[in-house]
């Protein structure tokens, strides 16, 4: 691996380090202050998808401007980039976001897509010792990748102490700067000719989604693709008995997971099994929530069979909670008789301990515990001493961000408005079945109705894995959701002198 320094910024850095070394109060971080604008680039060679893959990876911190060019705050990001390749012009770039909000940048970083991968089980538990390998699956072979860390998440930081957080926690005021920075580093990178894909996790559904018409009407920055994974509600309306009947199908697949259905249903595979738990739930269930307190005895009775059948769950408890049940009681409940465990939020395979076997909800969410017990130390590792970040600043796995606005969310109409301007706007939805946190049906809901008119439903595809809110953490997975955005990156790639029309 060779190294390559951009020796001003280098030094501004040292610099920084040495002036800036004193220990402030937690709540307000370290008082080592973050580059405004510097690079380190180093070259790397490494196995993907069957080929030999040479790249640049870029560490750097970027700027962000208030209306008088003043920089308030700077941005962290990664940006990979394929050096042998020809056609420069035409080679795909993939902008990655994650949630939160608040969160870094780290998840589908080492996690997910790009060419180091943090160690792991094969079911994605954490393992000693820490750290990276390559990534075998990443899509580095097809698009180059740049990962952002918005405001106050990883090494990026707040540099005006005098702004307004307004400027940069909320859903659209994160959508606008971010739409702003984004148009800087594509010119300043010279990709304006790139097709070019957004990718957002979680939250970062919500952002990318924004993100696609903001750059469109603002920037003039047109897209050919939006992924989302785990998407959030986007704002779609589901209030009420929709809210309350779309987790049905999640609560099925976690059941199968942990063989605590009954005989008849645990025997069949998922596959086959929840289909029908979807057309129940829209065919049945939600309108037998809408009646309320005027259904009828016996079809409570039935209907409390049903959800206690394809949920595990006794059909007493269901009745006692008025056929409604939440995530944080199915959460508990599950497995508390059997095994008296609990089952995780973001992704439902694992397994927790509490204090007590009573209560309603989890003390603590077993799948996020172990993410973090694993990520940490992989990431802050590998920025610092292979891609030679040197900082006394703190990666910020969760930083903070609120309150956050969350006002005025229209980001799903954003996303359908965008995609009916242009037409080489394609989306794609990649869900875990076994995510409580965005349940994969209601991801489905999600896209069915920001699309009412049903005229785009030909450029949006849905594809679910038995995995959870991270589905890329399951080995198996990892390979099948990474080719799944190879080849729709190939697809939303129309041949050259194609029209954007209808």
């Amino acid at each position: 691996m060779q190294r390559i320094n951009n020796i001003d910024s280098y030094y501004s850095i040292l610099i920084l380090v040495f002036l800036f070394m004193g220990i402030a109060d937690s709540t307000e971080g370290q008082s080592v202050e973050a580059p405004t604008d510097t690079t380190i680039t180093t070259q790397h060679e490494q196995t993907i998808s069957g080929q030999d893959v040479r790249y640049t990876a870029t560490v750097g911190n970027q700027p962000v401007w208030n209306d008088n060019g003043k920089p308030i705050a700077t941005l962290f990001y990664t940006y990979y980039e394929r050096t042998d390749v020809n056609d420069d012009e035409r080679r795909p770039l993939v902008i990655s976001f994650n949630g939160g909000p608040g969160s870094a940048s780290v998840w589908m970083h080492i996690g997910y897509t790009g060419p180091k991968k943090v160690k792991i089980s094969d079911e994605g538990f954490p393992v000693q010792p820490y750290g990276v390998e390559d990534n075998p699956h990443s899509i580095l072979d097809v698009a180059d990748i740049l990962y952002v860390n918005p405001v106050n998440t990883g090494f990026s930081r707040i540099l005006d102490e005098e702004v307004e957080r307004e400027k940069f926690f909320g859903v659209n005021s994160d959508v606008e700067y971010l739409a702003d920075w984004i148009d800087t580093f594509i010119s300043r990178n010279d990709r304006w000719k790139s097709p070019k894909f957004l990718i957002g996790e979680s939250y970062g559904t919500t952002r990318v989604s924004g993100l696609a018409n903001e750059l469109q009407s603002s920037q003039w920055m047109f897209l050919n693709g939006v992924i989302l994974v785990s998407p959030t509600g986007l704002g779609i309306d589901r209030d009420g008995p929709v809210d309350d009947a779309l987790t049905l199908p999640y609560f099925t697949a976690t059941a199968w997971y942990h063989n605590a259905l009954p005989e008849k249903l645990q025997q069949q595979d998922l596959s086959d099994i929840l289909p029908k738990i979807e057309n129940y739930t829209v065919d049945t269930y939600i309108p037998a929530l809408t009646r309320g307190g005027t259904l009828s005895d016996s079809l409570k009775q039935r209907i409390a069979e049903k959800v206690s059948y394809y949920s595990g769950i006794d059909e007493e408890k269901i009745l006692d909670r008025n056929l409604r049940m939440s995530t944080s009681f199915f959460w508990k409940e599950l497995l508390r008789d059997e095994k008296e465990l609990t089952v995780g939020r973001l992704d439902s395979r694992y397994r927790g301990q509490d204090r007590k076997n009573a209560g309603n909800r989890y003390d603590y969410d077993p799948a996020l515990t172990a993410w973090n017990h694993a990520f940490t130390p992989a990431i802050n590792d590998y920025l610092r001493n292979s891609l030679g970040y040197d900082t006394d600043l703190q990666y910020w796995m969760f930083g903070p961000v609120h309150p956050w606005d969350r006002d005025r969310n229209n980001t799903g109409e954003n996303l359908r408005s965008a995609m009916a301007e242009n037409p080489y706007l394609n989306v794609m939805v990649q869900s875990g079945y076994y995510d409580g946190g965005t349940p994969y049906f209601d991801a489905k809901y999600t896209i069915w109705n920001m699309d009412p008119s049903g005229k785009l439903q030909d450029r949006i595809s849905f594809k679910g894995y038995r995995s959870g809110h991270m589905m890329y953490l399951r080995k198996q997975d990892l390979s099948t959701s990474n080719d799944d955005i190879r080849q729709f990156i190939r697809e939303s790639i129309p041949e050259e002198g194609t029209p954007a029309k209808y």
